[in-house]
């Protein structure tokens, strides 16, 4: 069987991956397939920047929306639900369009990966997130520091969601999830990959991801995650635990003013985009360009679609 081509487009938060891949698809007949981890949740639209049906024109998209916030979500279940519809969108001789920045989503994608051992322990989740509230942040990082160095390292002590889920993969298989990630390279998918990773000159991102933040405030996140929380979707869920919810959730509950829990946001969010950086530039074979270098959108996207269809030639699509 032939392997189906598909498109990455990747990059760290804010570098403007969602209108470029919409104009993209456009040209290319193209559907796109998200790879956002936090955008999967129902009701969560401002804080994780989920593309509005406007926003779309008219392009379909797939894997937003796909579970309620109280629900368990993970890149087993991630792989699964992306290659039903990669194989759906090719069948309809459309080009499937990978686009987002959950690094661990796209490897899996990319490469051979297999989850049979590590489809997750909700009971083992529970009884770390009860350790984190009795015991604390930092001892939950030095928890992960003790079986995987690797993961600790890269991992904000903040970050709970991808530190407990680290300690839960070797928890059920024994073995380091920053080992997982190293043995995959050189095993191929079942795709034939076009890889575009978009990148920024650092300072001009941080100030992007400064103004959008203002701009989720301004357009309801506070409203957002008050009615979330209204209904029992608190900071015991994962999904609540996103970089934009897990901070004003600190406002609202009076522990933060919303001075702070902005400010808190807005670094927390710089120092991701740090992080996806770091991932990304890991994975061999990405078609970089630079966005700061392009004063034109339409030349930008008329560059992209040049880079796409050489590497397709060079592969032989």
């Amino acid at each position: 069987m032939d392997k189906i081509p598909i498109v990455i487009i990747l990059g760290p938060t804010a570098v403007g991956k969602t209108g470029l891949s919409i104009e993209i698809a456009k040209r290319l007949d193209a559907e796109i397939i998200s790879a956002d981890s936090m955008q999967v949740y129902k009701y969560m639209n401002i804080g994780t920047a989920k593309p509005t049906e406007k926003e779309r024109q008219g392009v379909p998209h797939y894997l937003l929306d796909v579970v309620y916030p109280d629900e368990d979500f993970n890149v087993s279940l991630y792989k699964e639900l992306a290659d039903k519809r990669i194989k759906e969108v090719h069948s309809r001789g459309k080009l499937p369009l990978i686009v987002g920045g959950t690094g661990l989503y796209i490897n899996s994608l990319i490469y051979s990966m297999n989850f049979s051992e590590a489809k997750g322990s909700t009971e083992y989740r529970k009884h770390l997130t009860a350790l984190v509230d009795e015991r604390g942040k930092d001892w939950l990082h030095n928890e992960l520091f003790l079986v995987d160095p690797e993961s600790a390292k890269r991992l904000h002590p903040n970050d709970t969601r991808r530190i407990i889920r680290a300690l839960e993969v070797h928890h059920i298989t024994g073995k380091p999830i920053s080992n997982q990630s190293n043995t995959i390279y050189g095993n191929t998918s079942d795709y034939t990959v076009t890889l575009i990773g978009l990148t920024m000159e650092r300072k001009t991102l941080y100030e992007r991801i400064d103004r959008r933040v203002d701009e989720m405030i301004s357009n309801g996140l506070l409203d957002e995650v008050r009615w979330l929380v209204e209904r029992g979707y608190g900071m015991h869920l994962n999904s609540m635990q996103g970089l934009g919810y897990k901070e004003i959730i600190q406002y609202l509950v009076g522990r933060r003013t919303l001075i702070e829990s902005i400010y808190i946001l807005k670094r927390d969010t710089r120092r991701f985009a740090k992080r996806q950086f770091t991932w990304f530039r890991r994975l061999p074979h990405v078609n970089w360009v630079d966005v700061s270098d392009f004063s034109d959108k339409n030349v930008l996207v008329e560059h992209i679609i040049n880079l796409i269809e050489k590497d397709r030639v060079r592969k032989g699509i």
